[in-house]
């Protein structure tokens, strides 16, 4: 191998556009940036929403509602669910841990039990929230339950 063999490597090397080199290149007078204004200036950035002197979606659009910054968000499980999950994925405890680990919430859900259906495994329970209800047929079932 000498000097004069050594090629680069198929595909590594892109010829690219030689822009504003004369209108023989191809790319000559506006250089491929279009006519004159605003975004033809050097320089250009646009602002994020920005839509050319056109009223803005943020601004067409009307104000609706009331978003509570406090608002506390719950992946929910029914007790009718409980026994599926237990089944397939041989749950030990019903935890977020156990849950993230198998997939079924992502780390940082809470989780709540209602009360919807029936119970028939004896598993603990260790949640964020479980309705009054819930609470009651988890007892019932001989099973215990800890809020976290």
């Amino acid at each position: 191998m000498n000097l004069h063999n050594l090629k680069p490597a198929e595909g590594s090397v892109k010829k690219g556009k030689r822009i504003g080199r004369g209108e023989g290149s191809g790319h000559g007078g506006t250089a491929t940036k279009g006519g004159k204004g605003q975004q033809a200036r050097t320089g250009y950035q646009s602002k994020r929403g920005h839509e050319g002197g056109q009223m803005p979606i943020q601004r067409r659009m009307p104000k609706r509602g009331f978003i509570n910054p406090f608002r506390v968000e719950y992946k929910v499980f029914n007790l009718g669910q409980i026994d599926l999950l237990v089944e397939k994925y041989g749950l030990p405890e019903f935890s977020p841990e156990i849950l993230y680990i198998n997939g079924l919430i992502n780390r940082t859900d809470l989780v709540k039990v209602l009360a919807n259906g029936e119970l028939k495994s004896t598993i603990p329970f260790k949640v964020n929230a479980a309705s009054a209800k819930a609470k009651e047929l988890i007892a019932a079932a001989g099973a215990t339950i800890t809020i976290i």
